[in-house]
C-alpha cells in the first residue's frame, strides 16, 4: 500500500518508534562500511522550490547509499504548475519514479500531488510543517538522552516563534505531547498564533499524555529542560521584518551563556539550521560541547535513509532468481537474433 508522509502525525507512536530504530539500523551500517543496497534500482523525484542545503544533499546521498538514484528537479525545469496541471504532473511522476520528495511554500501542491500520485509523496517542507526535520531530530533526541530517560520522558524548550509560520517548532509540538513528553514554547508577546491553531496539540495531548505550553519567561522555561531549541529570528525572502524581530527577540530570547546556565546541566542545544550565529544563538553555545547542530544535521541523511527505506521497501518489485534468469535469458537472445 502506498504511503504518503505528509506529516508525521499521521503515523503511529509505533510507526514513529520503528522509522527511528531503522534510522539508527542504517546509520550503523553505513558507518562500518556495510548498508545494505534496500533500494536498489529505484529513483526519488527531488521537487525543490525553496533554496535548500541540508535537505537537497541529505535525500540525494540517501538514494545513493541505499542503492538508489535521486532526481533533482527545479521548478522552471519541470512543468509543475505552469503548462502541466499538478494532476497530471502527480500522474506522469507516477509512472516515472518510486517516490517523489517536494520542499515548497505552496502546501496546496503538496497536497495536491499526494491526492493524485500513486507513489508516496514526502513533505521535504512546506509552509505548516517540516515533518523530516521533525523525524530526524527524535533520531537525534534519541541518540542523546539524559540518563534514565526515554522519549516519552523529556523535556523540549522551544525558543522562537509560536505562530504558523514555525514550521518545525509546529510539528515536534504535535508529535512529542503524542510520545508522552513535554514542549514548551518560549516566546515575545505577540508571537503565538491563534488559539485554533493548536488544536492539534489538545488532541496530541489526549492521545499521549504529555503537556504543552506557550511563556513568555524564557529563564522559566528552560528551568527543567532537557533540550533548549531555536529556529531562525527571521525568515529568507522577509528581511523586512529583520528590524523588528531583531528588537522583539534579543537579548531576552537569546540561547546565550547566561540562559543556558539557567538550564539543567545536562540540557542540550538544537537548532534546525541555517543559523545566524550571534542572533537566535551565540557562538559559545553552536560550538557548545553540548550542542547537537551537527548532529542533527547528519542525522537529516540518516534519518531520511530510514523514512525512504520504511515507505519504499515495501513497494519494491522482488523477482526471484530465477524469473530474473528467465528474463536476461530472454532478452539476451533477442539482442543475439536481431541486432
Amino acid at each position: 500500500m502506498v504511503r504518503h508522509f505528509l506529516d508525521l502525525m499521521d503515523f503511529s507512536n509505533e510507526e514513529v518508534y520503528k522509522m527511528i530504530d531503522l534510522s539508527r539500523k542504517l546509520k550503523r551500517a553505513d558507518k562500518l562500511g556495510a548498508c545494505p543496497k534496500i533500494l536498489e534500482d529505484m529513483s526519488l523525484g527531488m521537487i525543490f522550490a525553496e533554496s535548500s542545503t541540508r535537505t537537497r544533499i541529505s535525500f540525494e546521498v540517501a538514494m545513493t547509499k541505499l542503492g538508489g538514484h535521486g532526481l533533482y528537479l527545479r521548478p522552471g525545469e519541470i512543468h509543475l504548475g505552469k503548462s502541466e496541471t499538478v494532476k497530471d504532473t502527480a500522474l506522469v511522476m507516477s509512472r516515472l519514479l518510486d517516490a517523489v520528495e517536494i520542499r515548497t511554500c505552496e502546501d496546496e501542491d503538496i497536497a495536491e500531488l499526494a491526492e493524485h500520485a500513486d507513489v508516496p509523496i514526502i513533505n521535504g517542507m512546506g509552509t505548516y510543517l517540516h515533518p523530516v526535520q521533525c523525524l530526524c531530530d527524535l533520531v537525534t533526541m534519541s541518540e542523546h538522552l539524559p540518563e534514565g530517560k526515554e522519549l516519552s520522558d523529556i523535556t523540549l524548550t522551544f525558543i522562537g516563534d509560536a505562530t504558523i509560520y514555525e514550521n518545525v517548532g509546529t510539528a515536534l509540538s504535535h508529535i512529542l505531547p503524542r510520545l508522552g513528553a513535554n514542549f514548551i514554547y518560549a516566546v515575545p508577546e505577540g508571537y503565538e498564533a491563534e488559539e485554533s491553531f493548536y488544536a492539534p496539540v489538545q488532541k496530541a495531548i489526549e492521545e499521549g499524555g504529555g503537556t504543552f505550553s506557550i511563556m513568555h519567561d524564557p529563564v522559566e522555561a528552560v528551568k527543567n529542560a532537557d533540550y533548549i531549541y531555536s529556529s531562525v529570528m527571521w525568515y529568507e525572502g522577509f528581511d523586512s521584518d529583520r528590524e523588528k524581530r531583531t528588537k522583539d527577540f534579543l537579548p531576552k530570547y537569546q540561547i546565550n551563556e547566561e540562559l543556558a546556565a539557567q538550564a539543567p546541566d545536562h540540557a542540550m542545544f538544537m537548532h534546525y539550521l541555517p543559523a545566524q550565529r550571534g542572533y537566535e544563538m551565540t557562538d559559545a553555545i553552536m560550538d557548545h560541547e553540548r550542542s547537537l547542530l551537527w548532529d542533527q544535521a547528519e542525522n537529516r541523511l540518516y534519518g531520511e535513509m530510514g523514512l525512504l527505506v520504511y515507505l519504499l521497501e515495501p513497494l519494491k518489485k522482488k523477482a526471484s532468481a530465477e524469473v530474473k534468469a528467465q528474463e536476461t535469458a530472454r532478452i539476451e537472445t533477442w539482442i543475439a537474433e536481431n541486432m
